[in-house]
């Protein structure tokens, strides 16, 4: 009967060290999302910055970009943040809509050289949001399975929110400024 409870409890012990270790895996793939979301970020002013230059009548929009950005930076919270990043997203392309109406801003030797480093970036952000996504199933599959959901109850571990799309940001975000108007 002891030996018995000495391997239910060894299990049980098991089971929320999985847990948990599944949960830091979650946290473990936001920072990579994070990380590449603050890089674009860091982007942004130099890019709103040479639009500025060649566009500086549209004010409105670079006004837009530039407090989403600053909107998103402050989010805390996963779904905070998560809503934050849709909307700069969003910004952004109408930045990028603005952009295709200058032909020289297009030809401008920074411009095409911001225009690099964020393709660069926008790749590895979706890879970091496919991680975090493979990381959150992985980790809501556990929570919800017999037995280990009852561990998950009794310590509180609730299930993570994917990373998804809204319908704005299902539309691809053009970023190749090298076609002729």
């Amino acid at each position: 009967m002891w030996l018995g409870l000495l391997g239910l409890l060894v299990y049980l012990v098991f089971q929320y060290n999985a847990l948990v270790a599944a949960q830091q895996r979650v946290k473990n793939g936001w920072a990579q999302v994070d990380v590449q979301i603050k890089r674009r970020y860091d982007l942004v002013p130099n890019l709103v910055e040479t639009v500025k230059s060649y566009a500086s009548h549209e004010q409105e929009t670079l006004q837009n970009v530039t407090d989403s950005r600053i909107k998103a930076l402050r989010s805390k919270g996963l779904t905070n943040q998560l809503k934050a990043e849709e909307e700069f997203g969003n910004t952004l392309q109408s930045l990028f809509a603005v952009a295709e109406n200058y032909p020289e801003l297009k030809a401008d030797a920074n411009f095409r050289k911001l225009q690099e480093q964020l393709v660069d970036v926008e790749g590895k952000i979706a890879y970091a949001r496919q991680f975090y996504n493979d990381t959150v199933q992985r980790y809501n599959i556990r929570t919800a399975v017999f037995p280990s959901n009852i561990i998950a109850k009794i310590y509180g571990f609730r299930p993570m929110p994917f990373y998804e799309l809204d319908g704005g940001e299902r539309e691809n975000v053009i970023v190749d400024f090298s076609r002729k108007s």
